[in-house]
């Protein structure tokens, strides 16, 4: 069944992806939306599972990865203060818009802040295979966009850690949360800065069948598990081991061996994985509170961060661009709403409608970016 449930994978996705192109959309679309289609929500024919789940967290992880390896170092600290500045607007807005509609519908203080913070939260990863799709990546939108996803991610992480010492059940130590997200950022800065170099002059060498790229890839996924374990988001890792050795003369190597693997089955999977959580069960009592978180999550994180982009000295065109980049919540946001349904600051009758928002903003975000940024297509 499993070899079964790879092979609908594989051929939904290269021909929705098609199809999306044809239609003059990114293929991401196609391959997110038949996500749906062949998932629970509508035909059944396949299924999440534990190892679906484990491959697609490594499609996840390449797609970053490869984010890391076609991002300019240069560019990157250069964009910083754009960044800063896309990300406090891209969680002010949607904080504010989702403590408030908290509260006007009844929500506890505890759980309208939590449901204001889970809506700040970002994820990229679908903004990266857009701007890929349309041969954006090496744009200063792109590198502004990776550099606010990254912001973003630390200070959700860090006002999550203290919403749940305040609020939640468990016991959270502050200064400890904030301590792993400096000591990681501190691993991954000397990575970047020479132990990436030292590792693939030590590996690549060895007299083995492509050892260069599978030194690019236990560095990819040591950064990623080093990440997870100091509580910042695996991709954060495996995005910043791309830009250690982007600083590398092997850099092109790893990227052009590194596709084809990823692209033929990991990153399908992750895309069709995306739409498994969809349910529409008992969905036609909620529709109103529905369109309401997701009207919110949209219209504040794309207004918010492309304020952000705007006063930082983008064209209006462009800051849409970069506000539409940051509108997914994507994994990340998947997983601050389990949080709170543990520590019991989401209640159940909330979870579902937030997952299908998370969904929305996910599915709407490569529409948005081809909208606003679209110049031609890479087919």
């Amino acid at each position: 069944m499993f070899f079964l449930t790879i092979l609908i994978i594989l051929l939904a996705t290269k021909l929705a992806g098609d199809l999306s192109i044809r239609l003059g959309q990114p293929a991401v679309v196609g391959k997110l939306l038949i996500g749906v289609v062949i998932g629970p929500a509508l035909l059944g024919w396949v299924e999440n599972s534990h190892i679906i789940g484990e491959l697609s967290e490594i499609g996840v992880l390449l797609l970053m990865f490869m984010a890391g390896l076609e991002t300019d170092l240069g560019d990157l600290k250069r964009s910083l203060t754009s960044s800063m500045a896309v990300a406090i607007g891209g969680i002010i807005l949607p904080f504010a818009g989702g403590y408030l509609a908290g509260a006007a519908i009844g929500m506890s203080p505890a759980h309208a802040i939590f449901l204001g913070l889970l809506l700040s939260a970002t994820s990229v990863s679908i903004s990266v295979q857009s701007l890929k799709d349309l041969n954006l990546m090496n744009t200063r939108e792109s590198t502004t966009l990776l550099g606010a996803a990254i912001i973003d991610d630390i200070l959700v992480v860090v006002l999550l850690a203290f919403v749940m010492s305040l609020f939640g059940g468990g016991d959270v130590n502050l200064a400890m949360v904030i301590g792993k997200k400096f000591i990681f950022f501190l691993i991954a800065g000397l990575f970047i800065w020479k132990i990436a170099k030292w590792i693939m002059k030590w590996l690549a060498p060895l007299r083995v069948t492509e050892s260069i790229i599978s030194a690019g890839l236990i560095l990819c996924f040591f950064l990623a598990y080093i990440a997870e374990e100091l509580g910042v988001a695996g991709i954060i890792g495996a995005f910043a081991a791309g830009l250690a050795i982007s600083q590398t003369s092997y850099k092109h190597e790893v990227e052009q061996k590194l596709e084809p693997i990823a692209y033929t089955i990991f990153v399908p999977i992750f895309f069709v994985s995306v739409g498994f959580s969809v349910s529409f069960d008992g969905l036609g009592s909620q529709l109103g509170l529905l369109v309401l978180f997701f009207l919110i999550a949209l219209v504040t994180k794309l207004v918010g961060s492309g304020l952000g982009a705007r006063l930082t000295g983008f064209s209006l065109r462009s800051s849409a661009g970069i506000g539409s980049g940051m509108v997914s919540r994507g994994e990340v946001a998947l997983i601050i709403a389990t949080l709170g349904l543990e520590n019991g600051l989401l209640e159940q009758k909330y979870f579902t409608v937030l997952v299908i928002v998370v969904i929305l903003t996910t599915l709407v975000t490569p529409y948005l970016l081809k909208l606003t940024l679209g110049r031609g297509q890479n087919d």
